[in-house]
């Protein structure tokens, strides 16, 4: 097994006479009543990565939860305490503007958010990170051009939404060694990944699934179960992905430094008490981390 190493990181490179939007504008959309914080660490974590510009589309009491929590953040605030499917016809006019869709964080999971993120996602041709319950409302049919952010639990609800046999998922379920694990994904998501689709399957070790490659990933620990972690890792893969147009190279850069400022915090905090908005905090080291 080889594990990334900052021989792999490529950080996206910046023109010294480069103009506001040069460097990636992403789009995020999620958030709902009961989960403001996803959205919005997702959306800073997509900022610090180098990125120009976030916007995040939400519901309005979620939007303006978000603008009294950070300047840095433009938000477009919808009607509702969730998103419906009349708003994607707003989301893919909206993303004309835009490089790259950061779907999912926060979004709930009801009848009406999984058919916004079936129709949004399928509607949209440019890059995408599909994240959360977003994850668990579409198929391997619905997207094209994404990094798809899973654990385990969300890529079964991914597989089963693609109708993949029972025996299949429950293999893949079954299976603790990650170079297995990642195998067997890999060639039961084939036709996806041929779609110019990346997996990141979070864990213990990360699995980077590519439809030529599979990269491993061991930055990280136990603290990094807690709330608001995935958010980051998402909202990472966005900024950098806006900045590189580079699917593969946007997902080995997430993985490996969201996993390394969790190692970071746990020596600064001496234990688990770090928070993902600490981590958001810390992405600011990034080039001093792989000096």
């Amino acid at each position: 097994m080889k594990f990334i190493t900052k021989k792999e990181v490529k950080l996206p490179q910046r023109k010294v006479d480069g103009h506001k939007g040069d460097n990636g504008l992403v789009l995020a959309v999620g958030g709902s009543e009961d989960f403001v914080g996803a959205i919005a660490l997702a959306g800073l974590a997509a900022l610090r990565s180098g990125c120009d510009l976030v916007k995040i589309i939400a519901p309005e009491k979620v939007a303006l939860a978000i603008n009294a929590y950070s300047p840095d953040l433009i938000t477009a605030k919808l009607k509702g305490s969730h998103l419906k499917l009349k708003y994607s016809n707003i989301i893919k006019k909206s993303m004309e503007k835009f490089d790259v869709l950061l779907i999912g964080n926060g979004i709930g999971l009801n009848a009406e958010t999984k058919k916004f993120c079936k129709k949004a996602i399928r509607s949209i041709e440019k890059f995408k990170v599909i994240d959360a319950d977003a994850i668990k409302s579409v198929s391997m049919q619905d997207a094209e051009n994404s990094i798809i952010t899973p654990h385990s639990k969300e890529l079964e609800y991914f597989l089963i939404n693609s109708r993949i046999n029972k025996s299949t998922i429950k293999k893949i379920n079954k299976e603790k060694n990650i170079i297995k694990k990642s195998q067997l994904i890999k060639k039961t998501t084939q036709k996806f990944l041929n779609k110019d689709n990346i997996i990141l399957l979070k864990g213990k070790i990360d699995a980077i699934i590519s439809k030529n490659k599979i990269f491993y990933n061991k930055t990280g620990n136990a603290g990094m179960t807690k709330g608001g972690t995935g958010d980051v890792l998402a909202g990472l893969c966005a900024g950098f992905l806006a900045q590189s147009k580079d699917l593969l190279q946007s997902a080995i850069n997430s993985t490996y430094f969201n996993g390394l400022i969790g190692d970071i915090l746990l020596k600064k905090k001496k234990g688990f008490t770090y928070l993902a908005s600490d981590m958001v905090e810390e992405i600011k080291r990034i080039k001093f981390l792989i000096k």
